[in-house]
């Protein structure tokens, strides 16, 4: 018997849309087109986002990851539970962008 799935609950694909919002103002693209979600983990209760950010030296990591959590709750505004962990493992590479990122910046697609 296949497990029941709340139609109320947000997907991963509701949250990674609610985060293309966020956009790193240093170069003008949201964060899930440059790579830096590397994880999310929606629950009933609780989701987590893994993430990271181009340099630990990210002079706009707070805000980055505050306005991550600001675009989370406004997609799932019944979830109370929202955490945002940065990582730093796999360090970020700019071979983590899309293509619409590589196309910004000018760069051949995969």
């Amino acid at each position: 018997m296949a497990a029941q799935v709340d139609p109320t609950l947000p997907t991963e694909d509701t949250i990674r849309d609610a985060l293309r919002y966020v956009v790193d103002p240093e170069v003008g693209l949201n964060v899930v087109d440059l790579g830096l979600v590397y994880d999310i983990d929606v629950g009933a209760e609780r989701i987590r986002v893994r993430m990271t950010m181009t340099t630990p030296a990210c002079p706009l990591g707070d805000t980055i990851m505050e306005s991550a959590r600001a675009a989370i709750h406004a997609a799932a505004p019944k979830v109370n539970d929202i955490e945002i962990e940065l990582v730093w493992d796999p360090p970020w590479s700019p071979d983590m962008m899309s293509d619409i990122a590589r196309q910004h910046f000018g760069w051949p697609g995969n």
